[in-house]
């Protein structure tokens, strides 16, 4: 049996600590005693990017990302948008920046020096309050990937964006016909109705986390705005 190997924590801020460890060839990042993300579950997370894209109508969107994670998002939204397309990153732990950059960066490769990437390290919550209020330009597309799912907060505080008023901003950031596509481990029937009661138009997705239909089961949910 191949063994783990510690290679570094991080303080998630107002929540838990973080581990990266090895085991072989992949990485694994954990939550206590769970798996919050890995190298071998990485295809829901490209989903998620490559799914939002396919519904939207522009080659060169302006997205958001909330959550850097291991990269997979960023990366599948990178090699499919336009060279006029843009993804901003809004990641809160530092660490996991250095991470990529690190001992990992041979599975970051050239992404995070990409000119169509922008990593801001805050709240993805501060970046929707700014597309609200017009300090910056409306998204194309909110996909948010910084928990478990609406049922399984991994920071407190990120409770505010699964809410009524949460939905409701992510919403009124959006450009007309903009889609908000939400990662989740499991379904959560409550969280559709309130994305519904916003007045979306929603699909429900379940993607496996792994390619060739292998390994657990994901829900995303694409919520998209009115023209």
């Amino acid at each position: 049996m191949i063994p783990r190997e510690h290679i570094a924590t991080a303080q998630i801020p107002g929540g838990d600590t973080l581990e990266l460890v090895r085991h072989g060839r992949d990485f694994i990042v954990m939550l206590g005693r769970n798996e919050l993300m890995g190298t071998r579950m990485q295809f829901s997370e490209e989903q998620l990017a490559e799914l939002t894209l396919e519904r939207l109508q522009t080659p060169n969107p302006r997205l958001l990302v909330g959550g850097y994670g291991l990269g997979f998002t960023l990366r599948a939204a990178l090699r499919l948008m336009g060279p006029q397309g843009s993804v901003t990153v809004a990641e809160i732990v530092p660490d996991i920046l250095d991470w990529a950059r690190g001992p990992m960066v041979e599975l970051t490769g050239d992404s995070l020096a990409d000119p169509r990437a922008k990593i801001e390290l805050c709240d993805v919550a501060a970046l929707i309050d700014d597309a609200v209020d017009g300090t910056s330009p409306s998204y194309d597309a909110i996909l948010l990937d910084v928990d478990n799912g609406p049922d399984g907060i991994v920071r407190d505080g990120n409770e505010r964006l699964y809410t009524r008023t949460g939905i409701g901003r992510a919403r009124d950031a959006l450009a007309p016909g903009g889609v908000l596509a939400v990662w989740s481990a499991a379904p959560d029937h409550k969280f559709a109705r309130r994305l519904k009661d916003a007045g979306l138009d929603v699909e429900e997705r379940t993607v496996r986390a792994r390619p060739n239909n292998k390994g657990p089961r994901h829900t995303i949910w694409f919520a998209r705005k009115g023209l």
